[in-house]
């Protein structure tokens, strides 16, 4: 089996290694020619000079996965795709695009009879020796013929992936799996946070969080990474008080208001992130003002 992957950075590169792992012919680009030729001799992939390359180095029914940043570059990857394939062609869009471009693009597709999957795709750099977690929304033909190529990049065959719903749900479910990722990261931020604030008992937040990995209720995936990095630097003195925040994020907070329905966590830990970039606090600056003017409370100067 052969497919084309477009965009080979930190998760599309690793796919490629993970497929090449399992047999599966790779065509890669990169508009990094390097990083193109370091695939190539690394693992075996079929390196292409461009996306025509690619698709020109495939056979039907050709697929095409893009592993590319959201919005613009999806979109426009897509619509210069759909001249250069044919009906019964698949293209797979991997990266976190928003599940309603992933349902406009896949019906603009299938009018010109190409098959469209949009995969929620987890895992980071870590899917390379563990699998990636896989969800994908697909019409049911175009999820059969995707299945050897989700088995090979999933932590086993029969785990760790699936066909959930039609075009658009795939990235859905991502969306909101990320969105419960921010509050169960801002959870352990917070607790951890008062842990270190009780000086009196002079805490081993290492210690502490090793120990919670084993048989406690919140042991997790991001426990154990958390645990990993306190063994090296309880301190994070290094470490910028700056917490980018993704578009599904973003997203899922919106759905929420949507649906009607109630999702304050999730809504909180995605503010507090928005508070962590605020390198001017012209708000909280405002607040020291009001509480100055009503209550005669001091000002802090800078």
């Amino acid at each position: 089996m052969r497919l084309a992957m477009v965009g080979l950075g930190k998760m599309g590169g690793n796919m490629v290694r993970r497929l090449r792992r399992a047999g599966i012919e790779v065509v890669g680009y990169d508009r990094d020619a390097k990083v193109v030729e370091g695939l190539a001799a690394e693992c075996g992939m079929i390196a292409a000079a461009s996306v025509n390359d690619a698709v020109g180095k495939l056979s039907g029914p050709r697929i095409i996965w893009l592993m590319l940043p959201s919005g613009a570059p999806t979109e426009g990857q897509v619509k210069d795709l759909a001249p250069l394939l044919s009906k019964g062609d698949v293209v797979v869009d991997g990266g976190n695009s928003n599940y309603k471009d992933s349902q406009r693009r896949g019906a603009w597709l299938a009018d010109q009879g190409i098959g469209f999957m949009d995969a929620g795709t987890s895992g980071g750099v870590w899917g390379l020796d563990n699998g990636y977690c896989l969800m994908v929304g697909a019409a049911p033909e175009v999820a059969k013929t995707m299945e050897p190529i989700i088995k090979a990049l999933a932590p086993a065959p029969d785990t760790g992936w699936a066909h959930v719903g039609p075009v658009g749900s795939g990235h859905f479910t991502k969306m909101i799996h990320n969105g419960i990722e921010y509050g169960m990261m801002q959870a352990l931020a917070e607790g951890l946070d008062l842990l270190k604030g009780k000086e009196e008992f002079n805490l081993d937040l290492a210690e502490i969080t090793e120990l919670w990995r084993h048989g406690s209720v919140v042991r997790s995936w991001l426990l154990d990474l958390t645990a990993d990095a306190l063994q090296g630097d309880q301190d994070l003195q290094n470490v910028a008080p700056y917490v980018a925040d993704s578009g599904e994020g973003r997203w899922t907070v919106m759905e929420s208001v949507e649906q009607g329905v109630a999702a304050p966590v999730l809504t909180l830990a995605l503010q507090m992130r928005f508070a962590s970039q605020d390198e001017e606090g012209y708000g909280y600056r405002l607040l020291s003002l009001m509480r100055n003017a009503f209550g005669g409370h001091a000002v802090k100067s800078k």
